[in-house]
């Protein structure tokens, strides 16, 4: 019996440069074309510092099995870097396939934009999943700023 030649599998990755999916390098080549001046992954938000936890805790570790003491331990900050901000820090973009119902996403968003709002930063927020949302989010902040060069 003959084996049918198998069709060799090419990853899409190779063409992405330094963005981590598709619709992050669609996002990226779309705010260029539209002219609009961007930063990617630059800023970096410490949404909760870090801190000591002095009661008891047990946690089991991936290398050991038992539960090992970590009372006082140092718990490390949560931190967020949006997928693009505008240069003049107007707007965010976050970029999203696909969620996993077990992803800390959701979680860390409302994080940053709780931060937002304690820190009185004034800026537009878009998550777009989808190159249609990128393209409606784009002439978003084209028509924003219009109207603030107008104002």
């Amino acid at each position: 019996m003959k084996r049918k030649a198998s069709k060799k599998r090419t990853s899409r990755k190779k063409n992405l440069g330094k963005f981590k999916s598709a619709i992050e390098k669609y996002c990226s080549d779309a705010l260029r074309e539209s002219g609009v001046d961007f930063v990617y992954e630059q800023h970096t938000y410490e949404l909760m510092p870090k801190f000591r936890f002095p009661h008891r805790y047990l946690k089991m570790t991936p290398k050991n099995k038992t539960l090992v003491d970590r009372t006082n331990s140092v718990q490390q900050p949560i931190r967020y870097t949006p997928d693009f901000v505008a240069s003049d820090g107007s707007w965010v973009i976050e970029t999203k396939g696909y969620i996993p119902t077990h992803h800390d996403f959701p979680m860390r968003w409302k994080l940053f934009l709780k931060y937002l709002v304690d820190n009185d930063i004034n800026c537009d927020v878009y998550i777009a999943r989808n190159r249609q949302q990128v393209d409606e989010a784009i002439r978003d902040i084209l028509s924003n700023s219009k109207q603030r060069a107008v104002a």
